[in-house]
């Protein structure tokens, strides 16, 4: 790809968001752009795969764009009210607004980040009918959590829920501390169990690992309950018509297969991926079924736009 650009984007409330800028290589007058957004509790780094791979697997120039939302990796800290979906959908409005001004844009989000763009359609509809040509979803859910069963039974799990809510509030008042980060060797077993599937390797564990000890107390309680009230099936309206890819771990714990199947039975036309043995962390466990679903939706826009554009010629050599 093209020189990399890194730099923070500022904010208008003065959040800063790490930001990396792959330029796309060779001459295109409108060159897609690919915006990514990571999962909770982990950053950039979860999309290094595919940043990778997209340009030789897709053929043809395209930039890449992947962010550390805000209260992630390093980005700013959240401060108590901003720690929400709302909040994420508008960054990305912003971020784009700075970073991507002009060209089409697809737009690919992991679990938290898949919710982030749910927001963005919903809280910014012009904007996103006027850019986005298509939209990957991967491991994530329009339900926010009512299904997620951690793997356990439904006892269990109402259980674990009523854990995890009451030692995210706790957290969420925890300040801009990383005090778990010299433990997350200790807690790397629990990682693995909770996010990945039958098939792990030991650097998957160890990245996801690195990722969530580099977030802040304060990011990963805040955002649970904001994750508890997303419901954006609605929503998902404004992606008819586009190309749109679902993907989704067999054996995901936190956003099972039944959240995809909703989102894909709202968005009939959407390509549905369900990766065999695979967890939650799709980018790093299975990131050639994720990188192929984002080069098909891409080739998708590209088809659909040459469509689009042959029958504006058509009408108006008609008139």
């Amino acid at each position: 790809m093209g020189t990399v650009v890194s730099s923070p984007v500022r904010l208008k409330d003065g959040a800063r968001l790490y930001s990396v800028l792959h330029p796309a290589v060779g001459r295109h007058p409108r060159p897609v752009t690919v915006v990514l957004l990571h999962g909770w509790t982990l950053d950039n780094r979860l999309w290094r795969q595919q940043i990778a791979d997209l340009p030789v697997r897709l053929g043809a120039p395209v930039a890449v764009l992947a962010f550390d939302l805000r209260g992630h990796g390093r980005s700013s800290a959240t401060r108590g009210a901003d720690a929400n979906l709302e909040q994420l959908g508008d960054d990305l409005a912003e971020v784009i607004e700075q970073l991507v001004p002009r060209g089409p844009i697809v737009l690919a989000g992991h679990s938290l980040g898949g919710m982030a763009i749910m927001e963005y359609a919903h809280r910014h509809a012009a904007e996103f009918a006027r850019r986005v040509v298509g939209v990957v979803l991967v491991s994530t859910s329009a339900e926010g959590s009512s299904r997620t069963s951690y793997g356990l039974s439904p006892r269990l799990a109402r259980v674990m829920r009523v854990l995890e809510v009451q030692g995210a509030g706790l957290l969420a008042r925890s300040g801009a501390w990383r005090p778990h980060r010299p433990l997350m060797p200790l807690l790397a077993p629990g990682v693995r169990w909770l996010v990945f599937g039958h098939r792990v390797d030991t650097s998957w564990v160890a990245l996801t690992a690195s990722m969530v000890g580099n977030a802040p107390l304060c990011a990963i309680g805040g955002f649970r309950p904001s994750v508890d009230l997303h419901h954006r099936v609605d929503t998902l309206a404004a992606m008819s018509g586009l190309p749109v890819a679902v993907v989704v771990g067999s054996l995901d714990r936190l956003t099972p297969p039944a959240c995809a199947q909703t989102i894909a039975q709202e968005l009939p036309d959407a390509e549905l991926v369900v990766c065999p043995e695979a967890g939650h962390m799709l980018p790093i466990e299975r990131p050639d079924a994720v990188t192929d679903a984002i080069v098909s939706v891409l080739r998708r826009s590209r088809h659909r736009n040459r469509h689009a554009v042959k029958r504006a010629q058509e009408a108006g050599a008609q008139g």
